[in-house]
């Protein structure tokens, strides 16, 4: 922990997969959906959970090679790419779970006064509807996906079209996520930022990652800031 507790934030910006929810029973289903229709064996949902967290054309390249680092061919995963998202609008939700205390804490936040800004990687074909269906639209107040802009994370970019459209300075916006990416676009953004314990990550441990706090829920984060006046 870097901060004296509480850390005074204007506003709150929320990482979806692996910080809200658990989408890799989704995701696993349709990559394993593609890979049937590819004439490709399955794979375990344990080895797809280390290939979520830089969108779903990094999740194919992944799933397609088996491998974090590999890459298929080009014309194999042009065949990929609209199968994936085909299966993948099918399963949208149906078998996602919301972490525990994610609902609490959200109440908390907004019992607060901070405004929230859900920041994923995720397309907003997939991002929105997604949002609907667990009943979360309606605590942000704004919805930045990973086609929005031209950049995702760990790009800084989204982070702060995050900032502009809540008017708030980067420094005075905490980022809530659970992964790399969520932490480099923050520090790049100059925003401080939370991981929680729980998440994807890629298969690495958020304990080595360059953060300002590490919390079990949304409902410790919650607890961890106050309102900056």
């Amino acid at each position: 922990m870097k901060f004296t507790p509480p850390l005074q934030v204007k506003a709150v910006m929320i990482d979806l997969d692996g910080t809200l929810l658990d989408t890799i029973p989704d995701l696993a289903a349709a990559a394993n959906l593609m890979l049937t229709e590819l004439k490709m064996p399955a794979l375990p949902e344990s080895l797809i959970r280390n290939f979520v967290g830089k969108g779903i054309n990094n999740l194919i390249e992944r799933t397609l090679t088996g491998s974090m680092d590999g890459k298929p061919d080009a014309d194999l995963f042009q065949r990929a790419l609209p199968i994936y998202e085909r299966s993948y609008k099918a399963v949208n939700g149906k078998h996602t779970t919301i972490y525990p205390g994610v609902n609490e804490g959200l109440d908390l936040l907004r019992a607060q006064g901070f405004p929230l800004v859900c920041v994923t990687n995720k397309s907003e074909r997939f991002t929105l509807p997604l949002l609907d269906y667990v009943s979360l639209s309606g605590y942000f107040a704004a919805v930045v996906c990973g086609d929005t802009l031209p950049q995702k994370k760990p790009d800084p970019a989204p982070l702060f079209h995050a900032c502009r459209q809540l008017k708030v300075a980067p420094g005075e916006m905490l980022m809530i996520g659970d992964s790399l990416n969520d932490a480099q676009a923050a520090r790049s953004a100059g925003c401080p930022i939370f991981c929680v314990t729980y998440g994807y990550n890629e298969g690495h441990d958020v304990h080595t990652l360059d953060v300002d706090a590490i919390v079990a829920s949304l409902v410790e984060a919650a607890r961890l800031i106050s309102q900056k006046i």
